[in-house]
C-alpha cells in the first residue's frame, strides 16, 4: 500500500493521537519542569531522570485512557490487563528513548541548562518516542477489528 493511501486510511487516528499527545505532552513537560525548576531549584533539581520518570508516568496514564476511549475506540477491545500491560511496556520503551536523549545531553555532552534538558528530552526524545508509540499501539495494543468468517 503506498504511503499516501496509508496516511489517508489512518488520518483520523493520527489527528486524535496527536491531540491526546498534546495533552500528555503538557502534563509531562509541566510536571517535569515543576519537579526540576519550581522556585529556581525544584524538589528534584538534582535528579533529572527521576523527574522524567514521574512526569512520564503521569502522562502515560492519561494517554492510555484517552487513546483507548477516544483515539482507538473503534478498534477491537481486549482485556484491560492485556492492553494496559502492553501499553505500559511500550511506553517504558518510549520513555527509554527520551531518557537516552536526556542522558546523552546531560551527562555525556554536559549540557545542563533547562533549555538543553527540555530540547533533549521534550524535543528530540519526544519526536522519536512518539513515532515509536503510534506504530506500536496500532500493531500490538489496539488491534484491528477482525472480520468474522462468513464461510
Amino acid at each position: 500500500m503506498p504511503l499516501i493511501d496509508l496516511v489517508n486510511k489512518i488520518k483520523h487516528e493520527i489527528a486524535k493521537f496527536g491531540a491526546v499527545g498534546i495533552g500528555a505532552y503538557i502534563i509531562d513537560v509541566g510536571i517535569f519542569n515543576y519537579l526540576r525548576f519550581s522556585g529556581g531549584e525544584g524538589p528534584l533539581f538534582d535528579k533529572p531522570l527521576t523527574a522524567k520518570v514521574i512526569s512520564t508516568t503521569a502522562a502515560t496514564t492519561f494517554a492510555y485512557f484517552a487513546n483507548r476511549h477516544w483515539t482507538f475506540r473503534h478498534r477491537e477491545t481486549t482485556s484491560f490487563r492485556r492492553e494496559y500491560t502492553l501499553f505500559i511496556i511500550l511506553n517504558v520503551i518510549g520513555m527509554a528513548i527520551a531518557l537516552s536523549c536526556l542522558w546523552l545531553s546531560h551527562y555525556v555532552l554536559h549540557l545542563k541548562s533547562p533549555l538543553a534538558d527540555n530540547i533533549s528530552t521534550n524535543g528530540i526524545g519526544l519526536v522519536l518516542g512518539t513515532a515509536f508509540r503510534f506504530w506500536s499501539y496500532r500493531k500490538w495494543v489496539f488491534l484491528e477489528v477482525s472480520e468474522p468468517d462468513l464461510v
